[in-house]
């Protein structure tokens, strides 16, 4: 972990989501250079590809002019790791070596002006289920309130499969998508566009570390295996989703757009912001026991933008509130032999608290339709309009120094 203490000489870095407590890696590119890693500092971004090049970190440059980290995350912790404390070195306030230089302007870019793309190649991409609020708010929309959760929901981290190849950057639009409804119980289904657009506020965590086909992951070693977290709007369908779902679980409902933010932040940079879980009762199976504090004190806000109106605050929750874990999910996940690959993607499931303004979708926030959510233009939502934005941001916060992941952006287009 980087120092709290640690001071920058990028001006105005101590007070933004990137201080050099943070150091996060992406992939960038600008007019004049093409793909590559960068990383944020203040409202700069710093061009690791060059610091290869010049010899200022011990790096092959070809690694570092990439459309993606995978190669970099390839390398492993050790290497990653160490790269990353001497780009902190680097940008340290007692340290001239990089400050001094004439060319200095060929290293950093203005964040406003550079083009952040999909950090990662995703090869493969699981959602989980893993809120309890989440769960107990829908059981109790769409089932017997007293028998919220199903049986299963307090034994095993519930999760699907879903297409690794519509998860976008943040800054990518979607249409409203179309498929089958069942508007009317008694009628039957019809073919339109959703009516139903929803956001699911969650966090994601890309795998780091490869495994072979048979051999489970220990959750001991779970944290070995993740490289590091981002944002992630798991758009959704309600109705077609509704309509679909039973027996084989989302399908179009979640398939056609999920944004993620573009900066993977690393567990080493939110290290200091671990907390506690809740209490797992019934006593978890012993592959699912943890020692530690697994869980992490991320705020979260969601913010709705007319296309003409200003935003407005929808929902503040906490990563904290998640009841399974990123590392009882990892071992859920390869318990029965199944292999991960550097770059795959595993999601939260939608991240609710208990009190209303905490919830993580429209579909709660509106309770089902019943409850109109109020803009600042004085309009109501119950779901997502076209031309809607939504906004997801997300920080860690202590002792004064904040460790964010940027925007998760993506605005509601009209239907094809």
């Amino acid at each position: 972990m980087i120092s709290f203490d640690k001071k920058s000489w990028v001006a105005g870095s101590e007070n933004t989501e990137f201080p050099i407590q943070n150091i996060p890696f992406g992939i960038y590119s600008t007019a004049s250079k093409s793909s590559r890693i960068g990383t944020a500092i203040g409202n700069k971004v710093l061009d690791i590809h060059q610091l290869a090049v010049s010899g200022l970190i011990d790096l092959d440059s070809k690694i570092t002019e990439n459309t993606a980290l995978n190669d970099f995350i390839s390398l492993g912790k050790s290497v990653t790791n160490k790269i990353r404390l001497d780009i902190a070195n680097l940008l340290d306030i007692e340290n001239n070596t990089l400050k001094d230089r004439a060319d200095l302007a060929v290293f950093m870019d203005e964040m406003a002006k550079v083009n952040m793309h999909l950090p990662v190649k995703i090869g493969d991409y699981t959602d989980f289920y893993s809120s309890r609020q989440h769960a107990t708010n829908v059981g109790i929309m769409f089932r017997d309130p007293a028998n919220a959760l199903l049986p299963n929901w307090l034994h095993i981290p519930v999760g699907y499969h879903g297409r690794a190849s519509s998860i976008v950057v943040s800054g990518t639009n979607f249409h409203r998508p179309k498929g089958q409804t069942k508007p009317v119980e008694t009628e039957p289904p019809i073919y339109g566009e959703s009516k139903r657009m929803d956001f699911e506020l969650e966090v994601g965590f890309v795998i780091g570390k490869k495994t072979e086909l048979g051999h489970p992951i220990e959750i001991s070693k779970a944290e070995d295996h993740i490289f590091g977290l981002f944002l992630f709007n798991d758009l959704s369908a309600r109705d077609i989703q509704q309509w679909e779902y039973v027996p084989l679980g989302p399908f179009l409902g979640k398939n056609f757009a999920s944004i993620v933010s573009p900066w993977i932040v690393t567990l080493e940079a939110l290290d200091a912001f671990r907390v506690a879980g809740e209490i797992q009762e019934p006593k978890v199976l012993p592959y699912l026991e943890y020692e530690g504090k697994k869980n992490y004190d991320i705020n979260l806000e969601v913010s709705l933008t007319p296309k003409t109106g200003e935003d407005t605050v929808i929902c503040k929750s906490n990563f904290k509130y998640m009841y399974w874990n990123m590392c009882q999910q990892l071992a859920h996940h390869t318990v029965n032999g199944c292999n991960v690959n550097i770059g795959d993607v595993m999601a939260s499931g939608t991240i609710s608290g208990g009190e209303p303004h905490e919830f993580g979708s429209m579909l709660e926030l509106a309770w089902k339709g019943t409850k109109p959510i109020p803009m600042k233009d004085g309009s109501t939502r119950v779901f997502m309009q076209d031309y809607d934005t939504c906004t997801i941001k997300g920080f860690a916060e202590k002792d004064g120094i904040k460790i964010g992941f940027g925007e998760c952006k993506t605005q509601v287009l009209p239907a094809l």
